[in-house]
């Protein structure tokens, strides 16, 4: 694979050796190249504008801007960059904060290897990247009104089983509209895809079965 193909990445984590190891793995696959580190959320910034990746690896708690701010920072002016929050920690406030910012995925830093690559060609693809365990924890924070009433619509249809195709048709909008509300969905419910969402709803009595 080209260069000009390879997915950009930039990497921010105030230890030396998570950013070497995290490097070192992603400078091993051909479709991949770290194009910038960065030790704080402030060079992070910084490094972003420069650089511009299409994705970028982000430790939360660091010195001078922890990575909350960071990523909010980053959004400010880039809206559409790809985030991965990279953590030790799972508390499902730093989840939800990091998830409210604009963050794309949540990953614990004893992940596997091939989850971590699997998360980066994810997110890079514009889909977002949410471990179970992590999800079942964001699901526990989110309130149930943080869902639109035509989101909640999209919802109930996605229940019923129907394809983005019919969701479009029964709800008189496009088909891409129809992706734009189902990530938001899927994001704001803490799960990787359609089926997980119906059930969380279920389970969490966002949808009724009629």
């Amino acid at each position: 694979m080209g260069e000009e193909n390879q997915i950009r990445i930039m990497v921010v984590d105030d230890h030396f050796v998570v950013r070497m190891g995290l490097t070192t793995l992603i400078n091993t696959q051909s479709d991949m190249t770290v194009v910038g580190e960065a030790t704080n959320g402030k060079q992070a910034v910084e490094l972003f504008r420069a650089e511009r990746p299409d994705v970028t690896l982000m430790d939360l708690r660091m010195p001078e801007m922890n990575g909350v701010d960071a990523i909010t920072a980053i959004r400010n002016e880039h809206p559409d960059c790809r985030i991965i929050v990279l953590t030790t920690y799972d508390g499902d406030e730093d989840i939800y904060r990091a998830f409210q910012a604009g963050a794309r995925a949540y990953l614990l830093k004893d992940m596997h290897r091939d989850e971590l690559l699997e998360a980066i060609r994810s997110v890079y693809r514009g889909q977002r990247f949410i471990p179970p365990a992590v999800a079942s924890s964001l699901a526990d924070r989110m309130p149930r009104s943080e869902l639109t009433s035509r989101e909640m619509e999209v919802l109930k249809l996605i229940v019923k089983g129907m394809s983005n195709k019919e969701i479009a048709s029964a709800l008189d909008i496009t088909e891409g509209t129809v992706k734009v509300h189902v990530n938001n969905v899927l994001g704001k419910l803490g799960v990787s895809d359609r089926t997980k969402a119906a059930t969380t709803a279920i389970q969490r009595g966002i949808v009724h079965l009629e």
